[in-house]
């Protein structure tokens, strides 16, 4: 991080050198303690001083040991309290008011750190804390005034100002730039293990995760048990796999005897519900929605995936989103908003998030920033541009089910029928597979490929009750009858007369019957048996002859009449299968 963790910054040194000298050889000593970073076994070192009367213990400054030793342990509400303690003596040294402010950044209370950090004297890590602070309220003032004051454009200011700036440059999600600080580290202090794990973190989020890895195999050979190192491989593991069992087993090289922190332990957690798809979701997220920033985003995510619309957009409504991932997904929540609400609003907001990152110098050639551009344009209906985009990393995403539904829908919006049935038949989903949007875009596709008896097979295999059926018979009937299969059109349309005795339904009913006739004297019924034609033209007289229509009536009548002249069989007579409903 960009807080100083190997010792406490304007502390007076001198008085701990002093009472280590006077410290008996025989008792631990506090300093192999802290220089070894056990700080829980220097805690109960220092709880001890406090309760024995031991008078060689009698000079030990043991409250800014215990608040050092706790912030660097994570317990930064104790450290905190410590330090409150401390600064109720007037004579305190104004310098805790800097650690006080430490404990505050952590703790994410930024106003009430800015206040105690002014009471501090002005010095480095005073302006390390503001420059901190300046990000988190996006003010720009004091981030130039406080970036001149450390010095940060010398390559020789301190090491501390250097990694302060690395490490806003990689909350600010300039990784490049980040990495770069970290690499000339690096060369110049090797012995510095830990600057190793900070390239990782920026490798990371490059997705460079081979190259992440092999940084964090670096620190991990002399500390196996950092947890913030392993929990970053097993992040690696599961992006370069996509194995969530792989990533969890890089856990077990750790004990609940590594002395482990509350927040560490928290992010263990979090990590886990997404290596398990999700699992244990509700119980884990909610209360780290505030302390781990991807918390929300998962929970949101999570939300999403289980149709909860309206809990996933409590979630993100009013928070501001600041890297690509958090405006793709707020885009997608006001996408779902915007469809089930029928809100122009949302579907607006939708897009402009979506343009946003797809528009973006940074991310307009990245995969996502791709997948951003193509569907703003979906939502604009700009399918020939969608497929611009979609084409261009169709590569990644060939066993994607989401990514296949989009591309089919683009395609067959452009008519590109084939190519869609082809794309659309790859989804293995079943929530999918059920969704009567892609049933009726798999259907069109069918009728336009000239294959409508597959897209009468997707209707009777669906629930009779659903209320989604009869505007699926109505894509297919509408569409059969423009393409000119007639027969399909004609069983589409009996079915719809018999739900609703509208007279388009019985106009494109008895069309689409007289259609199947004429196909049959004209010879255009295709490569059909001919007793199979023979079948399609007496089920058509069927259909015809149950509207008790007198136009109806009058077609059966004139089509019997033709084929027992010319063809010397009776249709009324003939063996068909049932109209079925």
């Amino acid at each position: 991080m960009n807080l100083s963790r190997l010792k406490p910054v304007l502390m007076a040194a001198s008085s701990f050198t002093q009472t280590s000298k006077q410290v008996s050889e025989k008792r631990p000593a506090l300093d192999d303690f802290i220089s070894s970073r056990n700080f829980v076994g220097a805690i109960t070192l220092l709880e001890f001083m406090r309760s024995t009367r031991i008078k060689q213990y009698e000079d030990v400054p043991i409250q800014p040991w215990l608040g050092y030793c706790n912030f660097h342990l994570g317990e930064y509400q104790k450290a905190m309290d410590i330090y409150k303690e401390i600064l109720r003596d007037p004579a305190a040294s104004p310098e805790f008011h800097l650690y006080l402010a430490c404990c505050l950044l952590y703790m994410g209370l930024y106003r009430e750190a800015q206040q105690e950090a002014m009471l501090g004297p002005v010095c480095p890590l005073q302006y390390r804390i503001l420059f901190n602070i300046a990000h988190k309220f996006n003010d720009d003032a004091q981030l130039i005034k406080c970036h001149k004051e450390l010095d940060i454009d010398n390559p020789k200011c301190p090491i501390e100002n250097q990694l302060c700036f690395a490490a806003v440059y990689f909350l600010r999600n300039h990784f490049e730039e980040a990495s770069d600080t970290y690499k000339r580290l690096v060369l110049e202090h090797p012995e510095m293990l830990a600057l190793n794990v900070y390239m990782a973190f920026c490798y990371f989020k490059l997705d460079y995760y081979d190259l992440s890895m092999e940084m964090l195999n670096n620190y991990l050979q002399v500390h196996p048990r950092s947890a913030v190192a392993v929990n970053l491989k097993a992040c690696n593991q599961y992006k370069l796999f996509t194995n969530g069992k792989t990533a969890e087993q890089e856990y077990r090289a750790l004990s609940d005897s590594d002395g482990i922190t509350e927040a560490e332990r928290a992010l263990i957690e979090h990590n886990k519900v997404v290596f398990r798809s999700g699992e244990g979701a509700l119980q884990v997220l909610p209360p780290l929605v505030d302390v781990i920033p991807e918390a929300r985003l998962n929970l949101v995510i999570y939300h999403l995936r289980n149709e909860d619309i309206q809990d996933a957009y409590a979630l993100i409504k009013d928070f501001p989103p600041s890297t690509p991932q958090e405006f793709i997904l707020k885009a997608v929540v006001n996408t779902f908003v915007g469809q089930v609400s029928v809100s122009e609003e949302h579907l607006k907001q939708a897009q402009h998030y979506f343009n946003l990152v797809g528009s973006s110098t940074t991310e307009c050639d990245t995969i996502p920033g791709r997948q951003a551009m193509a569907s703003c344009l979906f939502l604009l209906k700009h399918f020939d541009e969608v497929l611009i985009y979609l084409r261009s990393i169709k590569a990644f995403y060939f066993a994607d089910d989401t990514f296949n539904y989009n591309y089919g829908l683009a395609l067959a919006a452009t008519s590109q029928y084939k190519e869609a049935e082809e794309t659309l038949l790859l989804v293995q989903n079943e929530r999918i597979l059920k969704d009567i949007c892609y049933l009726s875009w798999l259907a069109r596709c069918f009728v336009m490929n000239h294959r409508p008896q597959a897209a009468w097979e997707k209707y009777l295999a669906m629930d009779p009750q659903s209320p989604e059926n009869f505007g699926f018979l109505q894509l297919i009937a509408n569409d059969c009858y423009t393409t000119n299969q007639y027969y399909y059109a004609a069983k589409a349309f009996d079915v719809l007369e018999r739900i609703d005795p509208h007279p388009d339904y019985l106009d494109g009913k008895r069309g689409a019957c007289v259609g199947v006739f004429q196909q049959y004297i004209t010879g255009r019924m295709g490569a059909l048996d001919k007793s199979i034609q023979q079948q399609q033209v007496a089920e058509a007289a069927q259909m015809l002859r149950t509207s008790q229509h007198p136009t109806c009536e009058k077609a059966m009548m004139t089509i019997r009449k033709w084929i027992l002249e010319n063809q010397g069989w009776d249709v009324l007579t003939a063996r068909t299968d049932q109209t079925v409903a």
